[in-house]
């Protein structure tokens, strides 16, 4: 098995901070591994490095470094695990305050029409009918403006912010994963939609839906099979 690794920015505060191919992580190691990563999330990432997913869209890797080294050294000070995230989300938020992405979205955007104008990049026309709309849409913007941890994905069961009959993918995710993350948020989305809870109880929609794609990224055969399927579902 070859090692994810496929640039290294630089050490910075102690550890090694790496580029890394995250599909290939997705892959073979843990499919819920997102936009980075580190020791204490994933044991498979040794301890003196940061891993920053490959990035298509854009570059947020400062606001994901702040949010490893603030999460990492409050754990190191005795800070229990849910405290810490929390904390380390609010020094990345801090970090996107002063971008300039940031900045120009709260002072020109006001109104939702214009906000969606500017998160829907892409329309999937091949996956949508008349009851779902499949948008590939600026992840930074959906992370700066409504949800830090929104990452490969989304629906409407799952999100306020997310229409009603859409499906949303992130642009910063490679075009050879998008029709396995659309696969996981039908099948999701589908899921709660009958009254399922996203990821708790024996009826756990994210965990059926990470199955499922798990399943399609090693036999990939069945994958348009299994979305089509999915669409069909849809209501």
């Amino acid at each position: 098995m070859r090692k994810p690794y496929l640039k290294k920015l630089g050490n910075f505060s102690g550890f090694k901070i790496w580029i890394i191919d995250g599909k290939y992580v997705r892959d073979n190691l843990n499919i819920e591994f997102t936009n980075f990563g580190q020791s204490l999330d994933f044991k498979f990432i040794p301890k003196n490095e940061l891993w920053i997913d490959k990035e298509y869209s854009g570059d947020e890797s400062r606001f994901f470094l702040a949010n490893m080294l603030a999460e990492y050294k409050s754990m190191k000070n005795g800070m229990n695990f849910e405290t810490a995230r929390k904390y380390a989300n609010l020094i990345e938020k801090r970090e996107r305050a002063n971008s300039r992405l940031y900045k120009t979205a709260h002072r020109k955007i006001k109104h939702k029409e214009q906000i969606l104008k500017k998160i829907h990049k892409k329309l999937l026309k091949r996956y949508c009918n008349n009851k779902v709309q499949i948008w590939v849409v600026n992840g930074e913007i959906v992370r700066d403006l409504f949800f830090i941890d929104f990452t490969e994905g989304g629906n409407d069961e799952i999100y306020y912010f997310i229409p009603k009959g859409e499906i949303w993918l992130d642009d910063d995710l490679s075009q050879k994963e998008r029709k396995f993350v659309l696969l996981h948020e039908l099948h999701e989305r589908n899921l709660m939609k009958k009254g399922w809870e996203y990821d708790t109880g024996k009826r756990a929609a994210h965990f059926s839906a990470s199955r499922i794609e798990h399943f399609c990224r090693r036999y990939p055969k069945f994958l348009e099979a299994k979305i089509q399927n999915e669409l069909k579902k849809f209501k």
